[in-house]
């Protein structure tokens, strides 16, 4: 039997190399495309941008560990406790709908299945107090646990709001306790805030959390691979974050930034913090040239969720704190919706 191949058509011959190629292709293992393991986790490295100077800078400037303390007043609590509840402690009293209505003729099984066996005929809306209820309630021992303040404090507090305000709870326990606890929280939420102050400690953080998880990262939320990013890649959040890193990685005035690992914590007494963004400017560019940046898709404190607020609010105190250590080139912390708004708020560098 002869191997030969058959002279190609006329019409084919000046594609002989490409065909050969193609049948190459189906015959021969070597052509064939190489396959990698599809299961194998993808990572996020990181490149040359984390060891410019620029970065080293910014990160020997955050990279310090504090703690927090607070000291506040009992007394002075207790007093705004009482004045908040006076002014806005307002309980709903509890309602009952009283419907009257008559049997349908003719009730078939698919009509009570529905609902519709009755026919409303009269409504009413009735109001009553509980005070007879059969359900005791633990008025003070509910509202220390929900304040997390202890029960001679609270105590204090419900014994100097006003009697019209305290009978409410009469009219709807459950509300009245729900309410007292959140404006109590709320007052002593404020207090920790005011008071609240940072301490460094010696220990900093290592940069082996830039290394840490790298692993199940959900990479569908993956940007395009970037050139100024200390990762290969940026895994955002939202799409705010996708504008902000296409505009980041497209400025001129920005050296190198960050979204800094999940290991890099601000401890605050609402829980670890753990801001979002750590950016270099070019020196001369700007005014504050390191700067950490929290992206929100709304500046009103009022439409943030009071948490977020409050990790805010104590992550500014801990960035005053840190660099009260540092002589020059101070890092600079905000919240910013986009580029344009981060560009406002580092200012422009005054010139001569």
């Amino acid at each position: 039997m002869s191997c030969t191949m058959a002279d190609l058509p006329d019409d084919l011959k000046p594609y002989a190399d490409q065909v050969f190629d193609l049948i190459d292709s189906v015959f021969s293992d070597a052509q064939l495309p190489k396959i990698e393991d599809g299961r194998k986790p993808k990572t996020n490295p990181l490149n040359a941008n984390f060891d410019k100077k620029e970065f080293q800078a910014l990160w020997q400037r955050i990279n310090r560990k504090a703690v927090y303390r607070v000291e506040f007043d009992s007394d002075e609590l207790v007093q705004k406790c009482i004045a908040s509840l006076n002014q806005a402690l307002r309980v709903t009293p509890l309602q009952y709908t009283v419907q009257k209505g008559i049997q349908q003729d003719g009730l078939t099984d698919d009509q009570l299945r529905k609902g519709e066996g009755f026919k409303v005929e009269e409504t009413a809306t009735e109001y009553g107090n509980s005070i007879h209820s059969l359900v005791r309630y633990d008025l003070l021992g509910k509202v220390a646990a929900n304040a997390q303040l202890t029960r001679q404090t609270t105590a204090r507090v419900l014994q100097g709001i006003k009697e019209a305000v305290f009978k409410q709870f009469q009219q709807n326990p459950e509300h009245f306790i729900a309410e007292a606890s959140r404006l109590i929280t709320e007052q002593k939420a404020a207090m920790v805030i005011e008071r609240l102050a940072y301490d460094e400690v010696d220990e900093r953080y290592d940069v082996d959390i830039f290394m840490a998880s790298q692993t199940g990262q959900d990479f569908s939320r993956a940007t395009q691979k970037l050139k100024n990013h200390v990762y290969d890649y940026a895994i955002t959040d939202s799409e705010i974050e996708r504008r902000f890193v296409t505009e980041l990685d497209t400025s001129s005035e920005v050296v190198v930034y960050a979204k800094l690992p999940r290991g890099f914590l601000i401890p605050t007494p609402v829980g670890d913090y753990n801001p979002d963004w750590a950016i270099s400017f070019r020196a001369g560019s700007v005014k504050h040239i390191y700067f950490v940046a929290e992206t929100k898709g709304t500046m009103s404190s009022m439409k943030l969720r009071e948490i977020e607020q409050k990790k805010i609010d104590c992550a500014r105190k801990f960035f005053d704190e840190i660099s009260q250590q540092v002589t020059e080139d101070k890092v600079k912390y905000d919240v910013v919706t986009d580029y344009a708004k981060l560009m406002d708020v580092v200012g422009q560098k005054a010139h001569a």
